[in-house]
């Protein structure tokens, strides 16, 4: 199983020139995150607070929801629970449902994609129009994210632009982002103005408020909570904080975290129905409790889906978001789906370099590669060790254990550079297939410091 992932990327990787593209644009964002974080002498403690809240947050959550529920219908908002995808899925087909919804309008969430809702509302005779861009493309295509924030980057404008001649009528040829901007808009102007109902996801929940606050760039949320009476915001529970003073340090975070923005062009705070409407709160557990009891853990509940550890990723950055079982990519991806089914996900374990980058840029501090080490380690005891990669640890164990037959080896080790080369590259070179080795020094570093160190 280590090797699904490796396998997956081969994919991607066949088309060089893309896979250079998707590399080098992550990369761009991960540099603009890093000049704005540069800019705030108070960075690193807009993390720990961050991350302090978060960890509040989830250990306080019984008293969150209840304090949230309270505002929320005080606010005159319905709020619902859901315990897994199913329930989740159930609640909103029967909102919809009880109101004769034909057509729904939804702004991004990665919830949505979690539960599967879009082809469960499809099969129950409920159209779901996807209304960000980078959505709208992907449902046009038949496909899924990619990544959490930039869900179509692996996507070229002249794909785009023959997608829309197909599905939209645009003009041949055209592949200005201007123009198909205008044209996407133009599409969804009347799936707005013709919705039964809208939906969202949620950034934060804030208790103090009764309120869910959605961070966008695009004003689809918006436009789609606007234009109708019946609105829905489904969210994890992970997703509450409590109050508006840990709002404030989160969307400093945020946008510079995610894109590099000083904030997203919309922060906009759902917390009342339209005169005559209704405007409910789905409250989504779907195994994020289990998660609390998971000490090493636990901590992945603090993220905010940012996207950060995905933009700085080398492996990430080179292999793509189709290259991972789980439908969130990534070191946090990898994380999230080995809580879910590590028997499942486990070849995406794989996918690390142990660089600990991830750890580094998370803007709520999350251990993320060093979960990522803590699951390579039960990767045995799941019985999904790789064959090979087991028995060459078995065989070197014994050679690290005795100095004489480590330094012995290390003595040796330059009689590789002199062999033919098939019997170095070969199927049990899995590091040749894409690389050069190392030469080896004729003098070992141990050897070096001897010589040089004597008393």
């Amino acid at each position: 199983m280590s090797t699904q992932h490796a396998k997956a990327a081969k994919t991607f990787l066949a088309d060089k020139k893309n896979a250079k593209w998707h590399d080098e644009t992550l990369w761009l964002v991960r540099q603009k995150r890093d000049n704005l974080s540069k800019h705030i002498p108070e960075w690193e403690k807009l993390r720990e607070t961050a991350r302090d809240i978060k960890m509040y947050s989830t250990s306080h959550m019984e008293e969150l929801i209840e304090e949230f529920e309270k505002n929320a219908t005080s606010n005159g908002c319905i709020v619902h629970y859901a315990k897994d995808a199913e329930e989740y899925r159930k609640v909103i087909y029967d909102i919809l449902s009880s109101h004769g919804v034909k057509k729904m309008v939804k702004s991004k969430s990665m919830l949505s994609e979690e539960c599967e809702l879009n082809n469960y509302l499809f099969s129950k005779g409920i159209d779901v129009v996807e209304s960000d861009l980078g959505e709208r493309i992907l449902q046009l295509m038949h496909a899924h994210p990619s990544h959490i924030v930039l869900p179509a980057i692996h996507i070229k404008r002249e794909a785009v632009g023959k997608l829309f001649e197909e599905k939209l009528g645009s003009e041949k040829g055209n592949f200005d982002p201007t123009y198909l901007t205008h044209q996407a808009r133009k599409s969804l102007r009347e799936d707005f103005l013709n919705a039964d109902a809208a939906m969202t996801g949620g950034n934060f929940a804030v208790a103090e408020t009764g309120e869910v606050v959605v961070c966008t760039n695009e004003g689809n949320a918006d436009m789609g909570m606007s234009c109708q009476n019946l609105n829905i915001t489904a969210f994890g529970i992970d997703k509450l904080i409590p109050n508006l003073d840990s709002l404030a340090v989160f969307t400093r975070l945020l946008a510079r975290s995610a894109t590099g923005q000083p904030s997203t062009t919309y922060t906009s705070h759902f917390g009342k129905p339209h005169k005559g409407g209704e405007q409910h709160f789905i409250l989504v557990d779907n195994g994020r409790t289990d998660i609390l009891e998971q000490k090493e853990h636990r901590k992945v509940l603090n993220c905010i889906r940012c996207g950060a550890c995905m933009n700085t990723c080398p492996v990430y950055r080179r292999s793509g978001g189709y290259s991972y079982s789980y439908f969130i990519p990534g070191p946090i991806g990898i994380n999230l789906g080995m809580l879910k089914d590590p028997n499942k996900h486990s070849g995406n374990v794989s996918a690390c370099s142990l660089c600990l980058s991830c750890s580094n840029v998370c803007p709520v501090m999350i251990d993320l590669g060093e979960q990522i080490y803590v699951w390579r380690q039960k990767l045995d005891k799941l019985s999904q060790a790789n064959k090979e990669k087991k028995l060459m640890v078995n065989a070197m164990t014994p050679v690290f254990n005795s100095p004489f037959l480590f330094n012995t080896a290390i003595k040796m080790a330059p009689v590789v550079n002199h062999l033919p080369r098939p019997l170095i590259y070969n199927g049990l070179n899995a590091w040749g297939e894409g690389r050069e080795l190392p030469k080896f020094t004729k003098q070992s570093f141990n050897s070096w410091w001897k010589e040089h160190h004597k008393k």
